[in-house]
């Protein structure tokens, strides 16, 4: 089976399976850096963005079996199989044995946490916004163990490597991909 999924089919059932706003806005976050990524390396621009928004479907309400429960949801909806991996791998040795292969899934992989990193490190600014955030801000704050602990390095680190690109590009590139969306994820501020 082959079916194209919709933005409006994904969304809808994003905000079926997810009420917290927090979540909502990370969603669009990941999708937004996915269609940015996406549109650099010359690929599927709506694909990637689907999955980027559906990444965390079973999150909220299935949090002990996050990465597990999404496969069941999508196959009761006729999801591709492709993107069925895609969303189980980016909780690659963390909660999934799905391993990232592909190039989208390697992205996703990375930027996942990162978008979180990126989004506190935004938050403590004087501005509270993306747009003047800078990778040098990104990285002193990489370095502060205790800010964003839940944040895991090792995957950015690891995603970095396996997308064969330098950290501080990926840093780079997913804030930009982030700005595009600023307003819609509360990051926008007093600029």
């Amino acid at each position: 089976m082959n079916k194209e999924i919709t933005r409006d089919e994904a969304l809808k059932l994003l905000k079926e399976y997810n009420q917290e706003e927090s979540l909502i806005r990370h969603a669009l976050a990941v999708e937004a850096v996915m269609r940015h990524f996406a549109t650099i390396f010359g690929e599927d621009v709506e694909k990637w963005g689907v999955i980027g928004l559906i990444h965390d479907l079973d999150y909220e309400r299935y949090p002990e079996e996050h990465c597990i429960k999404v496969k069941e949801i999508l196959l009761e909806r006729g999801w591709p199989e492709e993107y069925i991996h895609a969303v189980q791998s980016h909780g690659w040795g963390i909660c999934s044995e799905v391993e990232p292969v592909h190039r989208m899934e390697k992205v996703l992989y990375t930027i996942d946490e990162l978008t979180g990193l990126i989004t506190a490190a935004a938050l403590v600014r004087p501005s509270k916004s993306l747009l003047d955030l800078k990778v040098k801000s990104v990285k002193k704050k990489w370095k502060d163990k205790a800010f964003a602990a839940g944040v895991n390095r090792d995957v950015i680190r690891d995603g970095a490597e396996k997308m064969e690109m330098e950290l501080d590009e990926v840093i780079n590139e997913t804030i930009a991909g982030m700005r595009e969306v600023a307003a819609e994820i509360g990051l926008k501020g007093d600029l």
